[in-house]
Parts: C-alpha cells; structure tokens; sequence
C-alpha cells in the first residue's frame, strides 16, 4: 500500500484547506498569513505542489479538496503503526495508554469501535 505521507508544514496547511475548501486563493493566502504566518508567496508554492501531488487542485483561483482529511489521517496512522510497531495495534495501544487510565466512555467508545470492525 502507497501511503499519503505529508510533511508537517504540508499537513498544517492541509489543515486549513480541509478547514475553508472551498476558498478563493487570496482568501487562503490571506488565512495562512494567519494561521500559520506564511508569507503569500509560500503559500503560492504549497498550492502548486500540492496541486502536482493530487491532494488539492486550483481552478479559476478557487482552492478546493480531491483527498479528504479521515483518508490522509487513516493512512498516516496506519503508517505511524506499521513504522514503529510492527503493525501491532495492541502493542501501539499499550504504548499510548503508557499506564494512563480510561475513562468509562471512552472505554465504551473503544469497545464499540473493536466491535465494529472485528472480522
């Protein structure tokens, strides 16, 4: 499986797309000055290779989405835990629990999930 991997300043402004899309490019310039204090002309850049690389695509001046945030997200987890844990998931949740406690929803939300997607 190809993973969509972005580096960090790539995923924040993703973040902002995902956040406004559609957005006229200006507007998004202008919001990226904001947001994440780039200058127009970065910005500009990161539309372009984003546009090549197939994550957005700029028509008319109008920035909009072609891969949603939960696909780009679910992949990137799923590479973090094939990387660093072999894939095993209950091995990256013993890591992330770190002998944190859960809560009792959140308990119930994760054995729902489980549930759900048991085969």
């Amino acid at each position: 499986m190809e993973y969509l991997k972005l580096c960090d300043s790539d995923y924040r402004f993703m973040t902002v797309v995902w956040d406004y899309a559609p957005i006229n490019s200006g507007e998004l310039a202008a919001l990226c000055l904001k947001e994440l204090g780039w200058k127009k002309s970065t910005t500009y850049t990161t539309i372009k290779k984003l546009c090549e690389k197939g994550y957005i695509k700029n028509e008319n001046a109008v920035v909009s989405v072609k891969i949603p945030r939960e696909k780009v997200q679910s992949q990137e987890s799923d590479y973090f835990v094939e990387r660093t844990f072999s894939g095993s998931l209950p091995r990256f949740l013993a890591a992330f629990l770190g002998g944190k406690k859960l809560s009792r929803k959140e308990a119930e939300e994760i054995r729902k999930m489980i549930e759900e997607h048991e085969e």
